[in-house]
């Protein structure tokens, strides 16, 4: 459907002062607009506002990014993530990365490379997550523990030492 003519249609509607604009998202993407990115200049908000709010009405499942809740999964992988991260303080980013060690070696003892490569986009979520919070020291935890991963050098083969591993799922 054509952006301006929805946007027509809606300004010409009577409306309340205090419309928000997640109501203004939610009638943009009922009436047709679909696309996050015109939504996005309709509105003045950003992608990962209507992101968000899309989800939170239902009316998407499919949008990922830095600011999108952890607590829907992106894949398989993101089980082995749900409610164990966080930056709260400097404890609970310490206790993170340690979630994130033994899943990237439960990982690395299955060969499995997605499931490495999710652990590592989790990390530098968080990361930037603290980091544009203004949580410095907690952003710094993932930072050391990242680079620790991609500070390997790169071989044909690469053979990931660690340890057995048993994981405990969160419902």
């Amino acid at each position: 459907m054509n952006l301006n003519l929805v946007k027509a249609n809606i300004v010409k509607q009577p409306k309340a002062a205090t419309e928000s604009k997640k109501k203004l998202i939610v009638e943009l993407f009922k009436k047709g607009v679909q696309d996050i990115e015109q939504i996005a200049k309709a509105t003045g908000t950003k992608p990962s506002y209507i992101g968000s709010v899309l989800q939170k009405e239902g009316l998407v499942n499919n949008y990922f990014d830095l600011y999108t809740s952890t607590a829907r999964p992106m894949n398989v992988y993101s089980k082995f993530f749900r409610g164990k991260l966080g930056f709260k303080d400097v404890k609970t980013a310490e206790a993170s990365v340690q979630t994130l060690e033994q899943v990237y070696g439960f990982f690395a003892n299955q060969h499995e490379r997605a499931g490495q490569h999710h652990t590592l986009e989790m990390a530098l979520m968080m990361l930037d997550r603290a980091r544009w919070t203004g949580k410095l020291q907690e952003a710094e935890i993932y930072r050391v523990w990242l680079v620790s991963k991609l500070i390997q050098p790169l071989t044909e083969t690469t053979v990931e030492q660690s340890q057995p591993v048993q994981l405990k799922l969160v419902a």
